[in-house]
């Protein structure tokens, strides 16, 4: 591990500041650095990403705190020189977040910053994820060892099972129930697959973790393989996360060089090995079965279920599937126990949960809060509050997600409340939208890219998709049937039954949600006077004829 040095600098490095050019302004720091006589003093490193977007390149300075933005190569030589010189802050570049610091998550209350509760994160800003020491110096792979010397496979399940932690794609399965389907099939060889083809807008938390903290993944897949029997994992990860992709992939080799991976782990019988697939980029294969049929090399359309992947899953194996937040909470509950993770969240949904959040508020990111959280302390609390208008409306869990009103501000975000509104908290994405956003334009969006993502295999889904868009393009021109909405409800609960697939039936979150709340504003682009007219073969003449 390299020499820390009295303060050290670290740069967020992620998919977007290395567009911004973040490596060259990090060996501008180090040579300006050299050129004060400071490299004793003062050490570089990189991190992943610091979880404020859209401001360009971000340094943080330990053990102070202080973070600064839009870094650029010009403000290296004044920004060394007034921190480290001078001694005070360099208010060109501060902003108002701070590091994280080193310090007890449970007993102290940080509801104030982005850094309460950190379990998922804890690791993203404090260490180098390309440096496998540093994963070390934090307890990394302690669980993995713990799980393997002193624990069976068993005793590793009922853990899971009794901290509560549900899955984080969005469905929120329990966690621990699901290995145990696959750890009682007799079949073999049993395979982890680690699902990070995070196709839904708006969300980009996964893409952040593996950037982040790579190594935490893969103690997580090892743990699960360990627990379930299965001897191989695969990372299945959309081609455009090419950062995720090198770290995972350096990873996955310092890994095995110290014998974290591979044969005899830990001096153990376990041998496990991780293998990275590379997705196409498509939003079905996000769901599981479709993804399987990616990675056998066939087209990505979802599977009948059941059988479900924990019986006859990756080449007709038993298969578990977990999300990317999913297996990062997993090394923290066996080196901190169930009663631990429970200390966080709700009664019902015990633990933390990543958000994306975007739109119209002062401070989009990624941040990690308990379960339980209302939207309101999220906008308010961590996102700065709005950046112009009056809220409106927030969708949560992508464009698959269920819109949310003023009047559920204040409804706590975990899977049984928001279940009993009526509504799903999905994978973690939040746009949150002012009053200037037409709830019209706003769903034939949503439909467009519905259109645009269908794999085709069941019309309901692929008819049923340009159907709305068609009836939300006749809403924003004020020219829509007198029965429109009557139609666009019915057919978006046709669409919520009749489906093939779960991706193809959350096509009607978005509309459904939207008529509970918004109706009165649909209602405006409804001609009352405009009726259908008669179809009939001679006077229709797109009526095909199949005879």
């Amino acid at each position: 591990m390299p020499k820390r040095g009295i303060a050290q600098i670290f740069i967020s490095i992620d998919g977007k500041t290395v567009l911004s050019e973040a490596r060259k302004i990090k060996t501008k720091l180090i040579t300006e650095i050299d050129n004060q006589n400071l490299s004793d003093q003062i050490k570089v490193f990189e991190t992943g990403s610091i979880s404020s977007i859209n401001q360009g390149v971000i340094v943080g300075v330990y053990p102070t705190g202080e973070m600064y933005r839009n870094m650029t190569e010009q403000d290296i030589e004044e920004f060394i020189e007034e921190r480290f010189i001078k001694g005070r802050p360099y208010k060109k570049l501060l902003i108002s977040e701070k590091l994280q610091s080193e310090m007890d998550l449970v007993d102290i209350d940080l509801r104030e910053t982005q850094y309460f509760g950190r379990i998922v994160l804890s690791n993203c800003g404090r260490i180098n994820p390309e440096d496998i020491e540093e994963y070390i110096g934090v307890n990394g792979y302690e669980a993995l060892g713990i799980a393997l010397k002193e624990k069976t496979p068993e005793e590793v399940i009922k853990i899971v099972k009794d901290s509560g932690l549900q899955g984080r794609g969005g469905a929120g399965f329990p966690t621990g129930l699901k290995w145990s389907f696959a750890a009682q099939e007799k079949e073999s060889p049993k395979y982890v697959i680690c699902n990070a083809d995070e196709g839904e807008p708006g969300t980009f938390k996964d893409r952040l973790i593996m950037e982040g903290d790579p190594h935490k993944i893969l103690e997580g897949m090892a743990i699960c393989a360990y627990a379930i029997g299965a001897n191989i994992g695969y990372i299945y990860i959309r081609g455009e996360y090419q950062l995720s992709i090198q770290r995972l992939q350096k990873a996955i080799k310092d890994a095995e060089k110290l014998g974290f991976l591979g044969q005899n782990i830990f001096d153990t019988d376990f041998d496990f090995e991780v293998k990275i697939k590379i997705g196409a980029g498509s939003y079905i294969c996000g769901e599981e079965t479709a993804l399987l049929n990616s990675m056998e090399g066939f087209r990505g359309e979802p599977r009948l279920k059941p059988p479900f992947p924990a019986k006859l899953g990756f080449l007709s194996k038993p298969t578990n599937v977990n999300n990317v937040e999913t297996l990062a909470n997993i090394a923290p509950i066996i080196l901190n126990g169930a009663e631990w993770f429970k200390k966080f969240g709700t009664e019902s949904s015990p633990g933390t949960k990543v958000y994306t959040i975007l739109g119209h508020v002062k401070r989009p990111g990624l941040i990690e809060v308990p379960m339980g959280f209302t939207l309101r302390e999220i906008i308010y609390n961590y996102a700065g509050g709005m950046s112009s208008g009056e809220f409106k409306m927030a969708q949560i869990g992508g464009t698959a997600g269920d819109i949310l009103s003023i009047e559920l501000l204040d409804v706590s975000l975990d899977y049984l409340s928001l279940q009993m509104e009526g509504h799903n908290l999905g994978s973690g994405a939040i746009l949150v939208m002012n009053e200037k956003v037409s709830v019209v334009d706003f769903l034939k969006c949503c439909m467009k890219f519905f259109i645009h993502e269908s794999c085709g295999r069941c019309s309901v889904c692929r008819i049923g998709a340009k159907q709305l868009y068609e009836s939300f393009s006749r809403l924003e021109k004020k020219e829509a049937y007198f029965d429109e909405l009557k139609n666009i409800e019915e057919l978006a609960e046709g669409l919520k039954l009749t489906a093939f697939c779960p991706l193809g039936q959350s096509i009607a979150s978005p509309v459904l949600s939207a008529l509970k709340y918004f109706r009165a504003e649909l209602e405006e682009g409804i001609d009352p006077k405009k009726v259908h007219e008669p179809v009939t073969r001679e006077t229709n003449d797109k009526m095909l004829n199949f005879s």
